[in-house]
């Protein structure tokens, strides 16, 4: 396959021809959350094809965004991974899903739903004021969980629950997105089945780290 050039001397026409393909920032986007064998990369992309998989994945090793490993027994298995390089997205990442959040709405018919891939426009709206003390949050949406710690300028999100969270949240998928795209006050999702440590008081800590949702929630007051 010819590769695809702009023929421009510009730095981010050269970025586009790494990651300007249809599906490429995707990828990046799953590994943001740690190394996946491409089974998982496979079932975190519903709708690509696995030999476009497989050629995002030459493109991004190529160009030094992503590696493999293979993990220690009694695992074995391949993984893909990001590199220093590709780590480097991560605001890129962030900043499009920041920007991204405002038009989501309610899902189309046929759209499927991951609480990482909402969480990444979370994160990138994320005030570092909403949590000056720090904080681990359990967020337990249908069937996933995930872990955010979050303390000043640090915030991440890993799979998995953490041992001694601070906050759990519980929420079955669609209040939790009708909540996190502003359409869902907190009391309204309290209200709607949505269970927090410390109730609503809980629930605004949590809607202070990411001020970008909180149309819909009113006035700041414990």
């Amino acid at each position: 396959m010819a590769r695809k050039t702009y023929d421009m001397y510009c730095a981010v026409a050269r970025a586009l021809e790494v990651l300007g393909e249809r599906w490429t920032l995707l990828v990046v986007r799953e590994l943001l959350t740690g190394p996946k064998r491409y089974a998982d990369l496979y079932a975190g992309l519903p709708g690509i094809a696995t030999n476009m998989l497989a050629e995002r994945l030459r493109s991004l090793h190529n160009a030094g965004v992503v590696t493999q490993r293979t993990l220690p027994p009694p695992a074995a298995s391949t993984v893909y991974e990001l590199t220093e390089r590709g780590r480097a997205l991560r605001p890129v990442l962030l900043a499009l899903g920041a920007w991204g959040l405002p038009l989501l709405g309610a899902p189309r018919d046929g759209e499927q739903f991951r609480l990482a891939w909402l969480m990444i426009a979370l994160d990138g709206g994320y005030d570092p004021a909403g949590a000056a003390q720090p904080v681990t949050l359990a967020l337990h949406v249908g069937d996933e969980v995930l872990t955010v710690r979050a303390h000043g300028a640090e915030h991440t999100v890993s799979e998995g629950c953490p041992s001694r969270p601070d906050l759990v949240l519980r929420a079955d998928p669609d209040t939790f997105l009708a909540w996190a795209t502003g359409q869902l006050t907190d009391e309204q999702a309290l209200s709607a089945g949505m269970t927090v440590t410390h109730g609503v008081h809980g629930l605004r800590r949590v809607r202070r780290m990411y001020p970008s949702r909180a149309s819909a929630s009113g006035p700041d007051a414990e």
